[in-house]
């Protein structure tokens, strides 16, 4: 049976998502109806999304979750807070989905698709080389920044093994003089009715911590960061992490518990307990924290810092493309 493609909501797309669960891979985390929902109310009120959902019959094979602009599509996001984007497609079932497309978005006087950053293992790669046999189309892509990632052991021990010997010593050595400062405590904030008080001293450390961090929080990503956590943690996603010393604040980290993968989103620190690493230390026992909890992967997320590498990260190379449909020739 040939996929037919319709135009949903955000509404509908949530409400599938909590309706079918298991239905469809939901990754990456970014293409989650919460996430989506959330920035679309921030950052793109003004303009309608665009859900199409292929279906062969009652069954949904996949969704591309677009704005659309005249002639130009662009997955739902903004790479500034949204590290990496992709279509929803049921496996083996990338083909149809590229058909349905091939049918749909030429008819529609689309021309342009913007992919936004993707990953090399993204769903977006398999439907547009399925896309290419049915349109003439042209595709440019360029190299993003980097993503580390690490998948996770059973053990701390394991954990501290994968580390080179001057990393694994310098990570004891580092818990060992941070006991030795003060009273330490580190705890989590999962619940949604917390997340407000959370955020207060979560801005307040990440503002602080760096000049970059301070000018990047404009009025509008402030807006996200205190919206998207509350909307996660009522999905149950949701992992804001804080350390304390002699009962302050000293570091904080936002975080996203999904699927086997705990994702290090954001994080800042107390710069005048930096000679005691505060910053890559709460990154550290959020790291603990996750494989004592049975969790498969660690997500360093964009960006090149050295700590990732340190911690054990492996480089991941980001793209993005855009693509040229030829419809006078389709």
């Amino acid at each position: 049976m040939n996929p037919s493609i319709r135009v949903e909501s955000l509404d509908w797309l949530y409400q599938f998502w909590q309706q079918n669960p298991g239905a469809l891979p939901w990754e990456p985390l970014f293409m989650l109806p919460p996430w989506l929902k959330t920035w679309h109310q921030t950052f793109a009120p003004d303009m309608k999304p665009a859900v199409l959902v292929a279906a062969q019959g009652d069954t949904v094979i996949g969704i591309a979750p677009l704005i659309i602009d005249g002639c130009t599509a662009t997955i739902i996001g903004s790479p500034d807070v949204c590290d990496y984007v992709d279509f929803i497609a049921a496996p083996g079932k990338e083909a149809d989905f590229a058909n349905a497309l091939a049918a749909y978005l030429p008819a529609q006087g689309i021309t342009v698709l913007h992919t936004g950053v993707i990953r090399p293992d993204s769903r977006v790669v398999p439907v547009m080389t399925h896309l290419g046999k049915a349109l003439p189309l042209q595709a440019e892509c360029e190299r993003d920044e980097v993503t580390l990632e690490k998948d996770l052991p059973p053990t701390w021990d394991e954990y501290l093994q994968t580390l080179d010997s001057k990393q694994r010593h310098e990570v004891r050595r580092k818990l060992r003089r941070l006991e030795e400062a003060g009273a330490i405590g580190y705890r989590f904030v999962t619940a949604a009715a917390d997340v407000p008080a959370f955020m207060e001293v979560f801005l307040k450390l990440f503002s602080g911590s760096r000049e970059d961090k301070a000018t990047f929080l404009t009025p509008a990503r402030e807006q996200f960061f205190r919206a998207l956590p509350a909307a996660m943690a009522e999905a149950g996603l949701f992992r804001g992490g804080v350390m304390e010393m002699d009962g302050n604040a000293v570091a904080a980290l936002l975080a996203f518990d999904y699927n086997g993968t705990v994702y290090l989103y954001n994080s800042g620190y107390d710069v005048t307990r930096s000679s005691l690493s505060v910053g890559v230390l709460s990154k550290v026992l959020l790291i603990k924290d996750s494989i004592e909890r049975g969790k498969k992967r660690f997500d360093f997320l964009k960006g090149a810092e050295r700590y990732k590498y340190h911690l054990g990260g492996r480089e991941v190379q980001l793209h993005r493309c855009c693509i040229s449909l030829d419809v006078k020739n389709a």
